[in-house]
């Protein structure tokens, strides 16, 4: 039987990454990671490239089309890749032609 003070891996992962301040770039290699099955293929093409900078997602797309259609559903862009990983770790995102 486990005592009250045991913690699971996981959450020591968790607990261990959120002391040293590594939670963060953690959170902005995943959202890098899962942009295509979030996005799907089709954006995936046309996105040149994505970054995340201090929870500021940037992203650099082919298509003056995409790149408006992006920017009018971007807070929906921003909840998506959040829920994706399960944190907040993105508030606002820049995208770029």
């Amino acid at each position: 039987m486990a005592s009250a003070n045991t913690l699971s891996i996981t959450d020591a992962l968790v607990e261990y990454l959120r002391e040293s301040g590594l939670e963060q770039s953690v959170l902005d290699v995943q959202i890098e990671e899962i942009w295509p099955q979030v996005m799907g293929k089709t954006i995936s093409k046309l996105t040149r490239s994505i970054e995340v900078k201090d929870g500021m997602l940037i992203v650099h797309v082919n298509s003056a089309a995409l790149k408006a259609q992006l920017f009018e559903n971007r807070f929906e862009l921003v909840r998506k890749l959040n829920e994706a990983v399960g944190a907040p770790a993105i508030k606002d995102c820049r995208i770029l032609g």
